[in-house]
């Protein structure tokens, strides 16, 4: 074995751990739905009908897998834009080390130690309690047309600080070298962030909108807490179909099926949107 074999299986030594994790918990639980998503099951009866491609084909002309498709794109795309923005503008402002921009980053992150499930209590209670009776604004959660966007909030507010320190340690990484003689070709600010800021955080620019781009479309927790799916169907999401179909409706085989669509959608849609990112990496 030669220097570079040696070194690669040190590398894999790393990741084994991860990987075996994934293999377990993710790969092992989708190759064993996969059978049943060709079958008429309730999930806990021990007979099973097979029915083909029924419940694929099913899919594409269901109604509420349409809703929750847009649903989750909706939300998608709004975090994914939102998150990054706010993130990279604080970036921007509190990069510099200091003991204030410090207490800032802090004060900024904490949203994202908190649980999923919690951050949409908290902004439940703000949407009812605090907006309504102090502003007069009434909740979007209770709208069929904003209840996305106020979902689209929570998400916002609590990834925005994870989105910041990502783009902190990118800038920071950034030799002032760059920014030096950009002042001596009296280039403005805007200019230096263009020519120089972007392209050398681009790649924290991929990893941010491939990460919230992934949790986009999987998004469960945020509607399931504060908004159960509705008002009516108009917050459920693609994951939360797929759990109403396996636990509430007992569609365990038609709900299986959407699974796996779904899981081959966001694997093909990251990979897409990753390597997209990263050819225009250079170009930037």
């Amino acid at each position: 074995m030669n220097r570079k074999q040696k070194k690669r299986l040190q590398e894999f030594t790393f990741i084994l751990p991860a990987l075996i994790v994934f293999t377990i918990f993710v790969v092992y639980p989708f190759l064993q739905g996969f059978p049943i998503s060709f079958t008429k099951w309730d999930g806990m009866s021990p007979h099973k009908s097979f029915v083909g491609v029924k419940n694929y084909l099913r899919i594409f002309k269901d109604p509420n897998v349409q809703n929750a498709i847009k649903n989750t794109l909706i939300f998608t795309g709004l975090t994914m834009f939102f998150s990054n923005f706010m993130g990279l503008s604080f970036a921007l402002m509190i990069s510099r080390k200091s003991k204030l921009n410090h207490i800032l980053r802090t004060f900024l992150f904490i949203p994202y130690c908190l649980s999923l499930v919690l951050s949409s209590y908290i902004w439940r209670y703000i949407y009812s309690d605090v907006f309504y009776n102090i502003f007069g604004v009434p909740s979007p959660l209770g709208n069929t047309v904003w209840v996305m966007v106020g979902l689209a909030v929570i998400s916002v507010w609590r990834d925005g600080g994870y989105c910041m320190v990502v783009y902190i340690a990118a800038i920071q990484g950034v030799s002032k070298d760059y920014y030096e003689a950009a002042n001596l070709e009296g280039a403005t600010p805007w200019q230096k962030f263009k020519d120089i800021t972007m392209p050398m955080i681009a790649p924290a620019i991929t990893a941010n909108f491939t990460l919230v781009l992934a949790w986009g479309m999987k998004v469960f927790d945020y509607p399931m807490a504060a908004t159960g799916g509705g008002p009516g169907r108009a917050s459920e999401t693609v994951a939360m179909l797929i759990y109403n179909n396996l636990f509430t409706y007992f569609k365990a085989g038609y709900g299986q099926a959407i699974a796996v669509v779904f899981t081959l959608s966001i694997f093909v849609i990251s990979t897409v949107v990753s390597k997209s990112l990263r050819s225009k990496e250079v170009e930037l």
